[in-house]
């Protein structure tokens, strides 16, 4: 049975947010980490999301303006991605194939740095970051634009088994954006769903609460129930990479096949 030889789960810098921001009903600051995940494959590196953009290690509010005040972006230059992909001995341009979950700002700020790469996204997510509804979160032009020219493949499928062989499935699951998705990757220690943004904490996962500022709340419920039944089917850990208390938890849960 194949499966990833190894995953790295870089974490990409913090913000910090009131919980009634992420999860409708709750109250309180958090912590949100903004990571990104390599994953090596006999057939290529394969990224998923690309973080927050490196310039903001130098200056935040220059790059994200008011948002950087707002949220208490914090970024070192070691932790951008291209860093850290260098740190574990690769380069960017040994990145065979970038999967994002989604588009907004938060997930894109390093998508420039991977031209060689093929580009994947569900259906929908590339034209709605382009006409988002009034009063969605915020998709980041400066990020997208350079890379129309990318090689761009987007998956009209609820299911995409990635490379043919179960170790990765791209499950689309709307609700945060109408082109949202959660990735299941199957490791010799088991398999982790990383959810993305299907949830943003793990107590909305547990309540079936979703982001106030979703696109559709009734379709992120669905998917949320839906992620839930994945991953009893799968006997699978779902990984919230927003939620800071799963990067603890997943230190020790699945060493030494998930690297930090």
């Amino acid at each position: 049975m194949s499966v990833i030889r190894r995953l790295w789960a870089l974490d990409g810098g913090r913000l910090s947010e009131d919980r009634n921001k992420l999860v409708l009903r709750q109250s309180g600051p958090v912590t949100v980490p903004c990571p990104s995940f390599l994953m090596e494959h006999d057939r290529g590196l394969v990224l998923l999301d690309t973080g927050l953009a490196p310039n903001a290690a130098e200056d935040a509010s220059a790059t994200y303006g008011s948002l950087a005040d707002r949220l208490n972006i914090l970024l070192s230059r070691e932790q951008c991605i291209d860093r850290q992909i260098e740190r574990l001995g690769f380069k960017t341009s040994d990145v065979d194939y970038v999967i994002m979950s989604h588009l907004h700002w938060d997930h894109t700020g390093g998508m420039y740095l991977f031209p060689q790469a093929k580009f994947f996204v569900m259906q929908g997510e590339l034209q709605y970051a382009y006409w988002p509804l009034p009063g969605s979160p915020p998709y980041r032009r400066e990020d997208i634009d350079p890379t129309r020219g990318f090689d761009w493949h987007e998956i009209d499928a609820p299911d995409f088994d990635f490379f043919g062989d179960g170790t990765l499935r791209l499950l689309h699951m709307p609700g945060h954006t109408p082109g949202n998705a959660s990735l299941i990757v199957r490791l010799g220690s088991g398999n982790v769903i990383l959810a993305c943004d299907t949830a943003h904490l793990q107590s909305g996962l547990r309540d079936d609460l979703p982001m106030p500022s979703d696109w559709n709340t009734m379709e992120s419920v669905r998917s949320m129930r839906k992620l839930k039944q994945i991953a009893h089917v799968l006997d699978a850990s779902i990984w919230i990479p927003h939620d800071v208390e799963d990067w603890d938890r997943f230190r020790n849960l699945m060493a030494p096949d998930i690297c930090f």
